[in-house]
């Protein structure tokens, strides 16, 4: 039987550490990319980045980055390793925990598996500024409790009403069923700034009328030819076309990211982080 509460005390002696849940609902709307690119542009800004891809069942941030993976999650929820253990190293010194693909296992996790990633998290040895969890899609429950349980949400959505019409119904979920009430948007694939304030609007549209949700549009990415290029060639944007328009974009959202507060309170700190996936 895990101590919980021991690896809990355990993680009091961590920094306080910025907690960005990236999800959107929909699948296909770039939110990897997001997360992604974000993240490297933070650690060029001079941040320690830690990544979490939180799609425990169709793991794709490493595959994105061409990254060869030995261990994932999966290997430390089992007891054959630490966390620390399956840390990989991404562009501009990203720190990335990456996840498993094709287990359903690792989907619905228990709650022993729960305290497992507890005790994970608590014995990790790394410092970090930030930590970015890149969401599965859809809403399930795991999701949601990612999301409940970060410091930020940032959800990514694009012009379709499927994204909106998902984007809308995990807001409507989490502000419902989980307290949570503020969600920075990303407007990703857009054609032009004047687009991505038009998407904004269909939004705040429909979550004034019937969500008790406050909104704030935190970037406009434009749609970019490079991004395309970039995922054949498995790097993130930012790295392979550094100058392009969507490149630009990222590291304007990272340095956005860097100016947003982290709170004294326990919602800042990694500890409170897993006790509320813990508490789900």
């Amino acid at each position: 039987m895990i101590d919980q509460a021991s690896g809990l005390r355990k993680m009091q002696d961590l920094q306080q550490i910025k907690v960005i849940a990236v999800s959107g609902g929909k699948g296909g709307v770039g939110k990897t990319n997001v997360s992604l690119n974000t993240s490297i542009a933070l650690a060029q800004q001079g941040k320690r980045v830690l990544v979490l891809d939180a799609d425990l069942g169709l793991a794709n941030v490493d595959v994105m980055l061409g990254l060869r993976v030995q261990r994932n999650l999966s290997h430390v929820l089992s007891g054959e390793c630490e966390l620390d253990d399956i840390i990989i190293k991404g562009p501009a010194g990203i720190n990335i925990i990456p996840a498993s693909s094709g287990t359903q296992s690792m989907v619905d996790l228990t709650p022993a598996e729960h305290a497992g990633l507890i005790r994970a998290f608590s014995d990790m040895h790394g410092q970090f500024d930030v930590l970015v969890v890149d969401t599965a899609a859809g809403i399930s429950d795991m999701v949601l409790s990612f999301c409940r349980a970060a410091q930020d949400v940032m959800l990514v959505v694009c012009d379709e009403p499927t994204s909106i019409t998902d984007c809308y119904a995990l807001m409507k979920l989490l502000s419902r069923d989980h307290d949570v009430f503020k969600f920075k948007v990303v407007a990703n694939m857009v054609r032009s700034p004047k687009e991505g304030q038009q998407l904004f609007g269909k939004l705040t549209k429909v979550t004034d009328r019937f969500l008790d949700v406050a909104l704030e549009l935190v970037a406009v990415i434009p749609f970019d030819e490079h991004i395309r290029k970039s995922v054949r060639k498995q790097k993130a944007v930012i790295e392979a076309f550094p100058e392009c328009p969507a490149a630009q974009a990222f590291k304007a959202l990272a340095k956005r990211v860097i100016s947003w507060p982290v709170p004294k309170q326990a919602s800042g700190h990694l500890e409170f982080f897993i006790e509320q996936l813990l508490e789900h």
